[in-house]
């Protein structure tokens, strides 16, 4: 983010991951693109809230320098997550040479047509542990790694009742063979004793019939 012709700060806003009872930390980078020394001095409207090192110095020319702000542990987190804390970072040319002790107030005092440039950030709250992502139509909310493993258990089940089924089938199957064999040989049988009643049958008809036959031949001769 531009700030004139002296130095670029980024990122354009503080982001605090929040916890209660921890305290947590971000940092911001003043990039000067000049030829000059530029001295930054960096305000907040909560200071007692709030460790900004260093929060004040000289930004030498053609470099960088890293600011790091503390926020520290708040006992309870805002249910809303909304923070009106405001950060100024104000710069201006320095002499040449200057050091991060040389830094003074009156550096930043617009006095005889001195230009100071100023920059305010916002900041912004963000969870410290997010939620994890929730695969889409997952009404209850369970991992994808819980969903696989439902759906191993799901076809485990499946795989041992479609097995159960096939060995009942199979066993049904024997048994039908087995009782089928049996029938068959049980018909045999009956085949067998229903040609020999018969055979019986006809040889005494046939015995009958020849004995009234030499009945009738022997009255016969006689007369």
């Amino acid at each position: 983010m531009s700030m004139g012709d002296f130095i670029n700060i980024q990122p354009s806003e503080l982001k605090f991951p929040v916890e209660s009872r921890k305290q947590s930390s971000c940092s911001m980078q003043l990039v000067n693109k000049t030829d000059q020394f530029i001295a930054f001095k960096v305000k907040t409207t909560n200071p007692k809230k709030y460790s900004v090192r260093p929060n004040a110095g000289i930004v030498l020319p053609n470099s960088v320098c890293n600011v790091t702000v503390t926020m520290q542990a708040q006992k309870d987190v805002p249910p809303d997550m909304q923070c009106r804390d405001k950060f100024l970072v104000q710069s201006a040319v320095a002499p040449n040479g200057s050091t991060n002790k040389d830094v003074t107030q009156e550096m930043f005092n617009r006095e005889d047509g001195k230009v100071v440039n100023e920059f305010k950030l916002r900041v912004i709250y963000i969870p410290a542990n997010p939620p994890s992502p929730v695969p889409e139509g997952d009404e209850e909310g369970n991992s994808p790694r819980s969903s696989s493993a439902e759906e191993e258990i799901r076809k485990s089940a499946l795989s041992e009742a479609a097995w159960a089924a096939v060995s009942k089938l199979n066993e049904e199957k024997a048994s039908a063979i087995q009782q089928n064999k049996k029938l068959q040989e049980e018909l045999e049988l009956l085949r067998k004793q229903t040609r020999h009643g018969q055979g019986a049958r006809v040889s005494t008809i046939v015995v009958l019939f020849c004995l009234l036959l030499g009945i009738l031949l022997g009255y016969f001769i006689k007369k």
